[in-house]
């Protein structure tokens, strides 16, 4: 699971590069430098390009994952560039939030010198003000590096485009893609403007981004909610969220007053104490019966597996205690501020499994939804941290948990990996292997705005990437993946449900007077 909203305190981990790894560290030393001796004869007659990258340090646990090797990464985008675009010069520098000296003010004192930017997000640095540089006034392309920078390149892309500069995107998973975009640079020395290349990138990026989709999906009747007795069960619905919770007071009381949804706020040594007293045995049980049904367990020990299960006995019996029919948990602050002794996943998968509520990083507005829909529609939610890749029209449904049971408690069980949690390679969850050819619809309710956010899409398969959170369910989107990319609100989660659900989220708008706005 990715962070949401703000970044949370982390841990510290070096891995060491092969000798393979350190050449190509020492070669992209020389293409760092500010202004490289690998120019070719007559550069002065091609547009400079700063083409920045906006890291953050890899011993620790982020997006990708902790030991990242981000030099390795580097040298695919300027090799990429280099080859692509022959007739720009592209100069490189580094930012990275965790520098006092490759900083974006350091890479602005040459604005004066080049013609304009790439800006490549490669890492959830969340400190790096990726807007500033793309404030320039210079042609810039802004490109995500997908499962490391989504989260930045998402949650800032919509203030960068309200700047009305001459800024365009890329956010694909081939790198021919973006050289594609960056080679509109040639069009400065033929004497377009700022706005020309800009307006070249897009075209360049939507003519490179699959309009045609097979919508034909498999049979999946979702039967017609009972409206009142959900909201009279939503009424009576209690969730308890453990160190925090996104939106704070405020929000719980726009919960309770606008669906009725209860939050009991919780700190983390209620949890810890509920840990100690878990019965071992239960919990062996809990480790015995995720790992039988497994298809395999790769990096887990056994006694992970169990410390999971422990962890499950203490959230389902503070559920118990409190009457509540879920939970969310700050995990990420509370594991890695030694808080808490084992990660919530896979409890979370066992209890989205079973009809209850087990949801992330005490994000407040996603268990909200998963409630409100489970309510209705007796299916459970799946948290994930999106990612855009334009080269398929896709989006990708990203986090380390995940329901195996989609279409409910008693519908048909997915096959599953247990995995280490990516970011930091410790702990427990599950990679589900998700159905593919149905119809999802992925939605946010804040009832503090008193909106619901709402896009559809096909399911098509699972990204086998290592990076990054272990479940990624890929989906072809049914919409505009432009708009959606360029308009992303409310932080970066979204709650997706197997089901064509519109109708039925529709109609909930209209019972509680919530504004429904079509994300696609």
């Amino acid at each position: 699971m990715g962070r949401v909203r703000l970044s949370c305190p982390e841990m510290s981990r070096r891995r060491f590069l092969s000798r393979g790894a350190c050449a190509g560290c020492a070669a992209s030393a020389v293409l760092l430098a500010p202004e490289p001796s690998w120019a070719a004869q007559g550069a002065a007659d091609k547009p400079k390009v700063r083409l920045v990258f906006c890291e953050t340090l890899s011993d620790r646990p982020i997006w990708p994952n902790i030991g990242y090797d981000f030099d390795a990464r580097r040298t695919e985008i300027i090799n990429a560039l280099t080859q692509g675009c022959p007739d720009v010069q592209f100069l490189p520098m580094q930012v990275n939030e965790r520098s006092k000296e490759k900083t974006v003010a350091r890479v602005l004192k040459g604005n004066a010198e080049v013609d304009g930017y790439v800006v490549c997000i490669q890492g959830l640095g969340w400190r790096n003000d990726v807007g500033k540089l793309c404030s320039t006034g210079k042609p810039t392309l802004l490109v995500d590096n997908l499962f490391g920078g989504s989260g930045l390149f998402l949650t800032r892309l919509r203030a960068i485009v309200k700047l009305g500069k001459p800024v365009d995107w890329v956010s694909s998973s081939r790198d021919e893609d973006i050289a594609a975009s960056a080679r509109q640079f040639t069009l400065l020395k033929q004497g377009k403007t700022a706005a020309d290349v800009a307006a070249a990138f897009r075209a360049t990026r939507r003519g490179r981004t699959p309009k045609d989709a097979d919508w034909t999906c498999k049979a999946d009747a979702v039967p017609a909610p009972d409206f009142d007795g959900a909201l009279k069960r939503l009424r009576e619905t209690k969730l308890i969220v453990v160190g925090g919770g996104w939106g704070g007071d405020r929000f719980r009381k726009a919960a309770q007053q606008v669906v009725g949804v209860t939050f009991i706020p919780i700190g983390f040594k209620d949890v810890a104490a509920a840990y100690a007293q878990a019965d071992p045995a239960a919990a062996k049980a809990f480790a015995d019966r995720w790992m039988a049904q497994a298809k395999e367990v790769v990096e887990p020990k056994r006694d992970e597996i169990e410390r999971s299960g422990a962890m499950y006995l203490a959230m389902k019996q503070l559920m118990d205690q409190h009457g509540a029919s879920g939970i969310s948990v700050n995990c990420l602050g509370g594991f890695y501020g030694g808080h808490l002794k084992a990660y919530p996943c896979l409890g979370f998968s066992q209890l989205n499994n079973d009809g209850l509520v087990g949801g992330c990083e005490a994000d407040q507005m996603s268990a909200l939804t998963m409630a409100t829909l489970g309510a209705l529609v007796h299916r459970p939610g799946y948290i994930s941290d999106p990612v855009i890749d334009t080269s398929k029209n896709q989006v990708i449904y990203a986090h380390c948990v995940a329901m195996t049971r989609p279409f409910g408690p008693k519908g048909a069980a997915s096959p599953y990996r247990i995995r280490t949690h990516s970011e930091d390679r410790k702990g427990a969850c599950v990679q589900a292997l998700l159905p593919p050819g149905y119809l999802t619809t992925t939605l946010e309710i804040d009832p503090v705005a008193r909106e619901v956010l709402m896009h559809q899409a096909k399911t098509v398969g699972n990204n086998p990437s290592d990076l990054a959170c272990r479940t990624k369910l890929e989906a072809t989107l049914k919409g505009d993946i432009e708009k959606l990319t360029e308009r992303w609100p409310k932080g970066w989660h979204r709650v997706t449900f197997y089901g064509d659900l519109a109708p039925h989220v529709t109609e909930l708008c209209q019972r509680l007077k919530l504004k429904l706005i079509q994300e696609a």
